[in-house]
């Protein structure tokens, strides 16, 4: 807990997010999210709530947003529950950002299959461009940060950008997907492996590999 992020609540963070409030599109997300939940089940607002606010501040600073300590009692109210039971939400869950953070979030998977895929490597690509984990570059483009197992494993080692995944990594095919960001293009998402799709196996099938053509019955080989 030594690294954990001081929360900014400052005069200057009041004064900038103390009178939040829904945009009018937003309000009406808002309220739809409400109707999902019956009754005296409002709290189950409160993930979707926060990611709608943090989605607005992105917005208004253009940065993948984060989630001001006036934004989360604003939430708070809008539920109607204490502030503690939305605050609680906020640091459990690691999609929600505590601090402000750059236009694209960068978070590599440093867990054991990405670990052992190369996610070194993805990390001193990372490095080579100026990013330095647990922090944002200058010109507020990147922040980079090393994450738990995202569920990618069979395309390690993987990225999380903002919402989109980016598997089968290298050093060099971080660096194109870096450097298209910064210059404003929107990569390909996904795996990065040629002919790969999914996470089908690469080179043909080598279990069940009749069952691709036809529903081959292979009880009787067991």
């Amino acid at each position: 807990m030594a690294d954990a992020p001081q929360l900014p609540d400052d005069a200057e963070t009041r004064a900038r997010w103390g009178n939040f409030a829904w945009t009018p599109e937003n309000a009406v997300k808002a309220q739809e999210i409400m109707g999902r939940y019956p009754a005296g089940r409002q709290l189950s607002c409160s993930i979707p709530y926060l990611d709608l606010a943090q989605r607005q501040v992105g917005a208004e600073t253009n940065t993948q947003g984060w989630l001001p300590i006036p934004v989360i009692e604003f939430v708070a109210r809008e539920i109607g529950v204490p502030y503690i039971r939305i605050f609680e939400v906020a640091t459990f869950y690691t999609m929600f950002n505590l601090v402000p953070v750059g236009r694209y979030h960068v978070q590599v998977c440093g867990t054991t299959p990405c670990m052992l895929r190369g996610s070194d490597d993805v990390m001193a690509a990372c490095k080579a461009r100026g990013l330095k984990k647990g922090h944002t570059t200058e010109d507020g483009l990147f922040t980079l940060t090393e994450v738990e197992c995202m569920g990618n494993c069979s395309s390690a080692p993987m990225v999380q950008i903002n919402d989109d995944n980016f598997e089968d990594l290298d050093y060099d095919r971080t660096l194109v997907i870096l450097d298209a960001l910064a210059r404003g293009e929107s990569p390909k998402t996904g795996t990065q492996e040629p002919g790969r799709h999914t996470v089908e196996p690469l080179g043909e099938p080598t279990n069940l590999a009749a069952m691709e053509t036809g529903n081959h019955d292979y009880r009787g080989e067991w």
